[in-house]
């Protein structure tokens, strides 16, 4: 064992990487009211933590191949959200309902 064993970074467990990432994406979809972050702000953060959970997700050793171009298919579109995220809100439909 050498000074720097001590050094190196575990990898995170898949299934507890992947439920984090879908609390994100269930905070992107419904931010909190009360955060002390503007919604767009908030917005954009989460989706930046999103696309890294994604990454390593895609990535992960212990995650079977076609699970991981899930991943990666999902990591390529929040790449755009998280760039845009004005682009994935929805249209405000209660102008069109009066």
């Amino acid at each position: 064992m050498t000074e720097h064993d001590d050094d190196r970074l575990e990898t995170p467990c898949a299934f507890g990487l992947l439920a984090a990432t879908v609390a994100l994406m269930t905070r992107y979809a419904d931010p909190a009211p009360d955060a002390k972050v503007d919604v767009d702000k908030m917005r954009n953060l989460i989706a930046r933590k999103i696309v890294s959970n994604l990454f390593f997700l895609q990535h992960h050793p212990s995650v079977p191949a076609h699970f991981g171009q899930v991943m990666a298919q999902a990591h390529q579109h929040w790449v755009g959200i998280s760039r845009d995220p004005a682009a994935t809100r929805a249209p405000d439909l209660s102008v069109a309902l009066h």
